[in-house]
């Protein structure tokens, strides 16, 4: 038998009523029913979360997937690509390059601006940027040669090669150039940079194209005063004249900027360094614009007029030493050399060097007057020949026995006359010889001016002991020895100065950065001959001018006392060395009897018309000496002339 309860039956009880709609009235003891969706009388209802792990572990799984994609692209970057990478930085780094300094202007003593400087821009260009790997393309630098080399004015093939170069980011491709080239070149990079935005294939091959703020040096008065300003070459620095002498002056000092770039372009909000560029000074020359201007225009037309191969006019004032004028033909425009004929470059006026014929008797006379071996009226027979030494020597003039004073022998020009008179000068020829040697060394004649211009010649004047059998008779009345222009112009000066030799001055003084006026030093003052002498050898030089018999007619100022010398010498021809043709010249100053302006005017080779120096040179003198008399307001003395006689009766 079974240990288990057997199941109790349930005894069915007596039916329960149904309700209307089939529903069972609820019994005793029965629980209420529950209605749909009423709340439960009692507790608060209870909300069950579900399991929070699923979460963690989706969470878990992002982040593991974050770090794995930081960790491949660690590695590509520091071991893939770390070249490409690399090559990347090396386009954002920092750069240097030199802050032009501004060079200072050039004016004449007035203030009139000779030289300046203007705005301008170096066109450079980064290499790497035309590189196949920058622009995918093979030719990029031959494309934009194409582009640049008509607005350069250079060969595309150049261009090309600068844009090729390799282990730089620098290249400079034009110096200088107008703001009008750079604005060509900026608008065509733009034209190209918009439309390789629309159209994908399009490079912009001058986006590596970059210019840097410069200055160009510009000649407002084109070839005015060109041989004493000289030019600027393509480094910008001085290549002649005042702009090389002064360079250092005028050029000032560069400064460096150091800088952020990114593309060939400065990253402005990343710091740089910089050092200020200082600008150079200002140059005053001595020079009066007005009266260069009529000195080369007058010699300019006289040289034109007779076929010759060039001249020179200086004007000095004969008290200070100041250069006033210095004109050479022909010239050339600094402001563009390439159409300048090579051989009239310079300043040749320095840099010639000649032999100057008659007017240098002047220092013979100087000599015979001071060591007082004779006076003006000291009587000279001139012959029609004279026999010394190896040579029959004779005047430029065929003419019968001439009764002269001393006077008269500088007015007619007599070389027969001068060497008769420097032959008193010692005992023997010898020592006569060594007396005018020692003066024409106290005029400066085999000496550098001063001036320090490139290329001056200090001319050729052998000691007394070296010169030859017609040296000893020809020096004495310009032949055998040679100057330049400024030194005979400065004998003159001399002369006009009361015998005091003052070194001649072009620049007047300095203006700083700080505007302040520095002026220059004071020239060098040198006695030479004696003050009477002076005067009397500016009476001497009026017959000259002023009497009938003078070779110097045509330099007449009418209401003005003129002292003047021509000259005519034979002149060496520089290409072969020998004699050919002639140096024709005119010297003097005025007012005569209270000298205040020099003017000395030489034309080399004139070939048609006259070649004396008073027919072709002293016409020159009388235009630039009354210009400059009239432009300085200086009036006439209103005294007569000295009136020396020129013959004598035996």
């Amino acid at each position: 038998m079974s240990d288990r309860e057997p199941p109790r039956r349930r005894v069915p009880g007596p039916a329960r009523p149904v309700r209307p709609g089939g529903q069972r009235r609820p019994g005793p003891g029965a629980r209420p029913a529950r209605r749909p969706g009423a709340p439960r009388p009692g507790g608060p209802q209870v909300l069950r979360l579900g399991s929070p792990r699923p979460r963690l572990r989706m969470v878990s799984l992002a982040l593991t997937l974050v770090m794995i994609a930081f960790v491949v692209r660690l590695l590509q970057v520091q071991a893939v690509d770390a070249n490409a990478y690399v090559s990347k930085a090396e386009q954002n780094r920092y750069v240097g390059r030199t802050l032009a300094a501004t060079r200072g202007g050039i004016t004449d003593r007035n203030g009139v601006e000779l030289a300046t400087s203007v705005d301008a821009y170096d066109i450079t260009a980064d290499p790497t940027m035309f590189t196949q790997e920058a622009t995918k393309v093979t030719d990029a630098p031959e494309q934009a040669a194409a582009l640049l080399g008509p607005i350069l004015g250079q060969d595309m093939d150049t261009v090309a090669k600068k844009l090729r170069t390799k282990n730089t980011r620098y290249t400079l491709l034009a110096h200088r150039q107008t703001p009008q080239v750079w604005k060509q070149i900026k608008d065509l990079r733009t034209t190209l940079a918009v439309k390789a935005e629309t159209d994908k294939s399009t490079v912009n091959f001058l986006a590596g194209v970059l210019a840097v703020p410069a200055s160009k040096r510009v000649y407002p008065n084109g070839d005015l005063a060109a041989g004493i300003l000289g030019w600027v070459n393509a480094d910008g620095k001085g290549g002649g004249g005042v702009e090389q002498v002064l360079n250092k002056e005028l050029a000032g000092k560069d400064g460096k900027i150091r800088y952020a770039q990114s593309g060939g372009r400065q990253v402005p909000t990343v710091g740089s360094t910089e050092t200020p560029a200082v600008a150079g000074s200002d140059v005053e020359l001595t020079i009066n614009r007005d009266i260069q201007w009529a000195a080369q225009n007058a010699i300019t037309e006289q040289v034109k007029a007779s076929k010759a191969d060039r001249g020179y006019v200086v004007v000095q004032d004969a008290r200070s030493g100041e250069i006033l004028a210095m004109a050479n033909s022909p010239g050339f425009d600094p402001n563009d050399l390439t159409q300048a004929n090579a051989a009239a470059l310079g300043n040749a006026a320095l840099q010639d060097a000649y032999e100057p014929g008659s007017t240098a008797k002047v220092m013979s006379m100087a000599a015979v007057l001071e060591e007082n071996v004779a006076t003006p009226a000291t009587h000279v027979v001139v012959p029609n020949r004279l026999h010394r030494g190896d040579r029959l020597f004779q005047d430029d003039v065929d003419h019968a026995t001439w009764n002269l004073t001393l006077n008269g022998v500088l007015a007619k020009s007599s070389n027969i006359g001068t060497i008769l008179a420097t032959g008193q000068l010692g005992k023997t020829q010898e020592e006569a010889n060594q007396v005018l040697y020692s003066y024409l060394r106290k005029f400066g004649i085999g000496s550098y001016t001063g001036l320090g211009f490139p290329g001056e010649t200090k001319g050729i004047l052998a000691p007394a002991g070296k010169w030859s059998t017609s040296q000893q008779y020809t020096i004495p009345f310009g032949q055998g020895m040679s100057i330049n222009a400024m030194q005979a112009a400065s004998v003159y000066s001399t002369i006009a100065n009361g015998g005091v030799r003052v070194e001649p001055t072009l620049v007047r003084g300095t203006k700083g950065p700080d505007g302040r006026f520095t002026p220059a030093a004071q020239p060098k003052k040198t006695r030479v001959v004696s003050e009477k002498t002076a005067k009397t050898l500016a009476q001497m030089l009026e017959s000259v001018v002023d009497d009938e018999q003078g070779t110097g007619a045509k330099a007449r100022i009418p209401g003005y006392r003129v002292a003047g010398k021509t000259g005519t010498a034979n002149r060496v021809d520089p290409a072969t060395g020998k004699y050919h043709g002639y140096t024709s010249s005119f010297a003097g100053f005025a007012p005569a009897d209270k000298p205040r302006i020099t003017v000395y005017c030489a034309i080399q080779n004139a070939t048609k018309g006259s070649y004396f120096g008073g027919q072709i040179c002293g016409p020159i003198y009388k235009q630039v000496m009354e210009f400059a008399l009239k432009t300085l307001q200086i009036p006439p003395t209103g005294a007569g002339a000295a009136n020396l006689p020129v013959t004598f009766t035996p």
